[in-house]
């Protein structure tokens, strides 16, 4: 694949990269990173790539893929945790904020242990905010399994959920 038919092909997914990337990431600059991230693996993979079909769907596929290997390994920084982007009215607002930035992580890092497909489909659905109909396509699964997919990845989290609120108590 050339230069210039790989940025045809590519350059027009950024948007839509940046936003899934963003939704999954909390942060404007650390979802910038894995975009370049996802089109560098895009890049280097271009001559084995051959034809593809739907270049935004195995773009987002690329950068989701990207994200679960950087939470799997711990590589994630929790930007999230940032106190520069806290707002300041007072040390029980900051503290509340903190601990609400602290849980938002450890649900998407259970969200990301989940077997597969399940975490893919709930990253999909719930993170990404893709309709049943666009996970279909992406997994070729039928929206009746993935529903049931999700319904069980769901009840998963609330279990993991209630078990981590029960320790801190």
């Amino acid at each position: 694949m050339q230069a210039s038919d790989f940025k045809q092909l590519f350059l027009p997914c950024h948007r839509k990269l940046f936003s899934v990337a963003y939704r999954l990431m909390g942060n404007v600059q650390a979802a910038e990173d894995l975009v370049q991230e996802t089109f560098l693996k895009l890049w280097m993979q271009r001559d084995k790539m051959g034809t593809v079909d739907h270049p935004e769907a195995y773009s987002i596929t690329v950068l989701r893929r990207l994200f679960y290997d950087k939470m799997r390994t711990g590589r994630l920084q929790e930007v999230d945790k940032d106190v520069g982007t806290l707002q300041v009215s007072s040390s029980q607002n900051i503290s509340r904020q903190l601990e609400q930035a602290d849980e938002y992580q450890r649900v998407r890092q259970m969200i990301v242990s989940l077997p597969e497909p399940q975490a893919s489909i709930m990253l999909m659905r719930d993170v990404e905010d893709r309709s049943y109909e666009e996970v279909s396509i992406e997994t070729g699964l039928t929206e009746v399994n993935i529903r049931s997919i999700l319904s069980r990845a769901r009840k998963k989290i609330r279990e993991q959920i209630k078990a981590m609120r029960y320790d801190k108590d």
